[in-house]
């Protein structure tokens, strides 16, 4: 870690480092919603290649700040679920839900809206979706393993579940589908291909 900046301050490690950088980005969003990367470094009396030493760009800064900042949703999203077994109807109420809450959690916006720095800037695919999407399923009380998704198999469930979601905040609809009729349409299309694959796991 470069031992010089910090307004005098100097990170014990870059853990540290990072925390502070965190720290600084969130208290922004919170206040206006956004920032940039020379509103961080000034902040912390550092230069911008500084922050970029640790996110490489403005999207990588406001995704990790999401992303360690996603903690209420997760809390909400595991009570919603409540003693949720069934990985079908745990697939298909997970996706309606995290869907639901975009219009009213700042840092899940952040997370998924196009158009801003998000887990889908660099695709479904990328390290940073994937890793929101494991911890969507790690809050669930489904036994994936159980169900046959495992290994591949369970990214592959998330990169599914993704590419749903991240199709309807771009399309959700004419009118847009909410409820008893998102939930419907979800049901008639995605939970036949979980249950569908959950089956074979048990011949």
């Amino acid at each position: 870690m470069r031992r010089h900046g910090w307004s005098g301050d100097i990170p014990a490690d870059d853990d540290e480092a990072v925390a502070r950088i965190l720290s600084v980005t969130r208290h922004a969003i919170d206040e206006r919603g956004t920032v940039t990367v020379s509103e961080v470094a000034t902040t912390l009396g550092v230069t911008r290649q500084t922050i970029y030493r640790y996110f490489p760009t403005l999207e990588a800064l406001l995704g990790a700040s999401a992303l360690s900042s996603v903690d209420g949703f997760l809390d909400r999203l595991a009570v919603h679920l409540g003693a949720l077994t069934d990985p079908t109807e745990a697939v298909v109420e997970g996706i309606a839900y995290t869907f639901e809450q975009l219009a009213d959690d700042k840092y899940l916006s952040l997370v998924f809206t196009p158009g801003k720095a998000s887990a889908f800037t660099a695709g479904v695919t990328s390290d940073l979706a994937i890793s929101f999407g494991r911890s969507i399923l790690g809050r669930f009380g489904v036994d994936w393993a159980a169900a046959g998704f495992t290994g591949d198999k369970l990214d592959e469930l998330i990169e599914f579940m993704l590419r749903t979601l991240q199709s309807l905040i771009v399309d959700p609809g004419r009118p847009p589908r909410s409820g008893a009729q998102l939930r419907g349409f979800l049901q008639d299309w995605v939970a036949p291909s979980v249950r569908a694959h959950a089956a074979s796991c048990q011949d």
